[in-house]
């Protein structure tokens, strides 16, 4: 499909990495671009003014988004504020940046989405694909923008790409080759308006595949598989428990491919280096689109062994004595709270809270009570975990990170586990999750130093 924007006025909204990844492949294909944002100062401001790239800081105005011929939405914009919501109605085209972009790759798209678990199965995927010697880029809602791979993407590369409910919902004709959905349970309730939306928006990932593409469904996930029902992509799933004749699972001490139920050994288990059930789901994910994409074994051992996961996704930060600390600030949501503590068999103190943005914490009650020394709560949030969990195990309320760690040491102490697992986002005390567990890293280190003189 020809997509031209040349000599069109076009208004970017959102100053983050994909706006002014957006905004800056707009101005390469001959827009007048107007890149906007709520905030008094974006980074980069320069650079961009310097490419001719007008900037509106500060506000929004109807005005500008109403004389457009073309709105980009970044991420973390809700389609529904005000002055977009106006320009719609004025029949003005909002699309996103993963739309965007995506309108103009040369090479072929794997999109990954999911409650929990993209970042780790979209750089696992990526990695078995450069280990098989394909010409593959990572990114999307991880890492580099969408818009700024354009740039260099030919006929044979493979863009793998991570894609939030955000970017979903402001899709159109997004086409990939190989979508996965990787699990899906109630998360950004602040932002969609009901579990209902929020699914609908995941469910744009297979909405343009044809007979000719390809679907990768978690199988031990109802809500998924229905979600997913429907498509017409060719499917070949992953799963643990669910029976699947063609698809990826674990036998034994190995994870294998089913073919026809025929069983052939893709790499031993022992060859993942990341903790719990859940992080060794994202490996048989990533091993299934692997085996779509046509990965030989071998080059999926090869990622697999030189993985050992990402930043703020149960990464180990540090050991007192005996009571280790774990930063899983990616946990934002009350299902990934879980699995994260699943991960461990006992002896635990999470630090957990924050922004609250949907679901129900007594979710948590069991798996609290029965791994859990106490509790730690941070945030906005407390009052509603401390209610939440309230008899299982006693729950403190720290006013900032730092307090909150050495209070959880002292409860660990003498063999314990400290794991950051919020269950919630950062925004109200942080940037972000990263800054949240860059923060988190920097006070655990500052008790090391402490404890160790």
């Amino acid at each position: 499909m020809s997509f031209d924007v040349s000599q069109r006025r076009v208004v970017v909204v959102g100053g983050g990495r994909s706006g002014a990844a957006a905004a800056e492949l707009l101005q390469a294909r001959g827009a007048h671009v107007t890149l906007t944002d709520s905030a008094d100062a974006i980074p980069g401001a320069d650079a961009l003014q310097a490419k001719g790239i007008a900037l509106q800081l500060g506000s929004h105005p109807e005005s500008l988004c109403a004389s457009a011929d073309l709105i980009v939405v970044s991420p973390g914009v809700p389609l529904d504020v005000e002055p977009i919501a106006a320009a719609r109605r004025r029949g003005v085209p909002v699309i996103g940046e993963i739309e965007l972009a995506a309108r103009w790759l040369s090479g072929r798209v794997i999109a990954i989405t999911g409650t929990k678990g993209k970042s780790t199965t979209t750089t696992l995927a990526a990695r078995m694909l450069a280990e098989a010697g394909f010409d593959v880029t990572a990114g999307g809602n991880l890492g580099t923008p969408l818009s700024a791979q354009v740039a260099r993407s030919r006929p044979e590369s493979i863009h793998v790409v991570e894609v939030s409910s955000f970017q979903l919902e402001s899709t159109d004709t997004f086409h990939p080759w190989i979508a996965a959905l990787l699990n899906l349970s109630p998360d950004h309730l602040d932002r969609h308006p009901s579990f209902e939306d929020y699914a609908s928006a995941k469910a744009r990932i297979f909405r343009q595949q044809t007979v000719e593409d390809w679907a990768v469904v978690n199988a031990d996930d109802p809500l998924a598989l229905e979600t997913a029902r429907g498509g017409r992509a060719r499917r070949f799933d992953f799963g643990f428990d669910a029976p699947l004749p063609d698809g990826v699972t674990v036998e034994g001490p190995s994870i294998v491919r089913r073919d026809r139920g025929q069983a052939a050994p893709l790499l031993p288990v022992s060859s993942v280096r990341l903790p719990g059930r859940h992080l060794l789901g994202d490996v048989l994910a990533a091993a299934a689109v692997g085996c779509v994409a046509g990965v030989p074994p071998a080059a999926m051992q090869r990622a697999v062994e030189r993985f050992e996961g990402l930043e703020h996704a149960l990464e180990r930060v540090a050991e007192i004595g005996r009571v280790r600390f774990v930063n899983d600030s990616k946990a934002t949501n009350i299902a990934a709270a879980r699995r994260s503590l699943e991960s461990f068999d006992a002896r635990i103190v999470p630090i957990m809270g924050g922004r609250y943005k949907g679901g129900n914490f007594e979710e948590l009650r069991d798996v609290v009570a029965a791994r859990a020394l106490a509790v730690i709560a941070i945030g906005e949030a407390a009052p509603r975990i401390e209610a939440a969990l309230a008899g299982t195990v006693p729950v403190e309320r720290a006013a900032s990170l730092r307090d909150a760690v050495r209070r959880a040491h002292a409860l660990a102490e003498p063999e314990g586990v400290v794991v950051l697992a919020p269950a919630c986002s950062s925004f109200d005390m942080f940037k972000d999750y990263a800054d949240r567990g860059r923060a988190f890293r920097t006070e655990v280190r500052a008790l090391v130093q402490e404890r160790t003189g």
